[in-house]
Parts: C-alpha cells; sequence; structure tokens
C-alpha cells in the first residue's frame, strides 16, 4: 500500500518566531517534530473552512502540519494524530497558533475543572528521557511549567503500538512551557529524531516497519513477510475469496504460549478483537508429535487471518528481543 494522504498544505516562507523560553541550540536547531491527538471536531477547526486555518497557520510559523484521514485513528480512541514538523521555534510557533484555536473554539480539550487538556505522542523508547532516574525529569518539568504532565503506563500499550500518550493539563501558558521543555527534551534523544521518517504508523493499528499486516479497515499494507520465521505457517485452507473464513494452524513452541496469551489473556484478547479472529490453542501438554510444540489455530476471512498471524509472531519477535 502507498503512503496514505494526509490534509495537509505546503508550508510557506514565514518570519521568525523568538520564544523567550527557547534560545538557539545546536539541538534546536534540528528538524524536529511533534504529534498529538484531536478529535475529529477540533481537528476541523485546525483544517479550517477549504484548509483556509492550516495553511494561515503554516505561513505564519513556517512549519508543516499534517493531519491523518478521518477515518484514521489512534489505536483504542476516536482520535486523529497531527504531526507539526520543522525546526524547534516553528514547531513551537505553530503550537500556540493551534492551543489557541482549539481552546477557543473546542469545550472538548478541557477537563471538569476547565483546564485545557493536550495528549502528546511519544515513542516508548524516548520516554526515559522524559521520566529521567527515579522520576527526577518529569518532576522539573512539572515543577518548571506548572502544568500536570502524566504519561501512560509501559504496560498498557495495545499490541503493535510503540507510543505512549504524554498527557499536558493546565493553562495555554502552562501548556505552552510544557511542551518546550519536553520538546528541549526530546531532541536530544536520537530515537526521537529518527522516528520522523516514519511518523505515521497507525492506520487503525498497521504495524511500524512490518509490511503485510492489514488495518482494521481491511487495507494491506503490501505483500506478507515472515517476521523471525518463529511461528511457521503448517497449512492453510485456500482457494477461498476474501469473505469467506479459513483456517490457519501455526506450531508454536511451548514457551512462546505465555507471550501469545498474555497476563489474564490480555495479549490474545486484544489480537481476536483487532483482528476479529477466532484463536484457539491445544491444551498444555498436548504437543505435535515430536516436536515441543503446541497447535495454534486461527479461523476468520484471509486478512483477518493474516493480520492475527503478524501480531503473534511480532508478539514473539518483541519478546525474544527483549
Amino acid at each position: 500500500m502507498g503512503s496514505p494522504n494526509f490534509a495537509s498544505a505546503s508550508p510557506l516562507e514565514a518570519a521568525a518566531f523568538d520564544s523567550p523560553r527557547s534560545p538557539a541550540s545546536d539541538g534546536k536547531s534540528k528538524p524536529a517534530h511533534i504529534r498529538f491527538l484531536a478529535s475529529h471536531t477540533a481537528a476541523g477547526s485546525i483544517i479550517g473552512k477549504g484548509g483556509s486555518t492550516i495553511s494561515d497557520f503554516q505561513m505564519l510559523s513556517g512549519a508543516r502540519i499534517q493531519l491523518s484521514r478521518n477515518n484514521e485513528f489512534f489505536p483504542g480512541t476516536s482520535d486523529r494524530i497531527i504531526m507539526v514538523s520543522g525546526s524547534f521555534h516553528e514547531i513551537m510557533k505553530a503550537m500556540e497558533l493551534i492551543l489557541g484555536k482549539l481552546l477557543h473554539e473546542e469545550e472538548d480539550i478541557t477537563d471538569a475543572e476547565g483546564r485545557s487538556r493536550l495528549k502528546l505522542l511519544v515513542p516508548n523508547s524516548s520516554c526515559g528521557a522524559l521520566i529521567g532516574k527515579g522520576g527526577s525529569t518529569i518532576k522539573s518539568l512539572i515543577e518548571d511549567s506548572q502544568a500536570n504532565i502524566k504519561i501512560s503506563p509501559q504496560d498498557s500499550l495495545l499490541i503493535g503500538v510503540r507510543d505512549r500518550l504524554v498527557t499536558l493539563t493546565g493553562s495555554q501558558e502552562e501548556l505552552l512551557c510544557a511542551l518546550d521543555l519536553i520538546l528541549s527534551k526530546l531532541v536530544e534523544d536520537s530515537y526521537y529524531l529518527r522516528s520522523v521518517s516514519s511518523p505515521w504508523p497507525y492506520l487503525g493499528v498497521v504495524l511500524p516497519t512490518h509490511p503485510g499486516v492489514p488495518n482494521v479497515h481491511g487495507m494491506s499494507s503490501s505483500e506478507p513477510s515472515a517476521i523471525g520465521g518463529k511461528a511457521p505457517r503448517k497449512k492453510a485452507v485456500s482457494g477461498k475469496s476474501p469473505d469467506q473464513n479459513e483456517s490457519v494452524t501455526l506450531n508454536i513452541a511451548d514457551e512462546h504460549i505465555g507471550v501469545i496469551v498474555g497476563r489474564g489473556g490480555k495479549n490474545i484478547t486484544e489480537i481476536t478483537e483487532v483482528t476479529g479472529t477466532k484463536i484457539k490453542i491445544s491444551e498444555r501438554g498436548v504437543f505435535l508429535p515430536g516436536t515441543n510444540d503446541r497447535k495454534v489455530t486461527i479461523t476468520g476471512s484471509h486478512e483477518a487471518v493474516s493480520a492475527a498471524e503478524e501480531l503473534i509472531k511480532l508478539k514473539i519477535s518483541d519478546h525474544s528481543e527483549s
């Protein structure tokens, strides 16, 4: 599948933006980005009639603003993904414009106490830079910005999702100060800067860097490819149309069954819910002849079965590498 289309306008020349909180530095001169979530109505406010607002914001800030399509949400939410990219100062100017617009027009970004809320997406691998040893960094970020900052637990990540939510709550000034401090930390993280080359890993649930896994809209990202070779396909029913059910049996080493099932059945439940398949695992102690492998049978449409198979392979691969 080719690159998705996004609602965006080409960035235009803009006057330099000088933030009193952000003196120039080597890190802040590098291309950077920030990603956050927005409801459908908030995304519409950012785009504006005929794209007028997003064009104005890009012209005034010099940053590029991209939005996922209106049917493409961050997994587990009904929110679209928005990415602002450019220099540090361009991003901060664009976020100042965006927040000003949203806080003026949208009630759904405020909490019960009337404080504004912004949900950032940060790669799990980069969250350590925000937390710090013993939580020292995030404590400092909260004290310096006066914003409330919460990072979603690592164990709450859905399968295939590599981003954690960093939720900021406070006034517009506090949010912008927190953003400034957080982005200052992230631009020093080499992984975060590299992640800008693939800023859109989620179309429903599309596994980043692992082609062949369909999204929740039933579209395949490319030709199927195996991951790690740890879960070979034993047999498959062929010659059926995409809408007909088929069954695939995988030979999975007994030691990996716990990884697939997850604590309290969390992982296998997520796989079946995301793909719409049924998954049956052979009884404990019942192995395929001459092996320590157990049978994992996946039933569903061809697209759904392929997706579940790749999710299982990815889960095993991630566990083996950790």
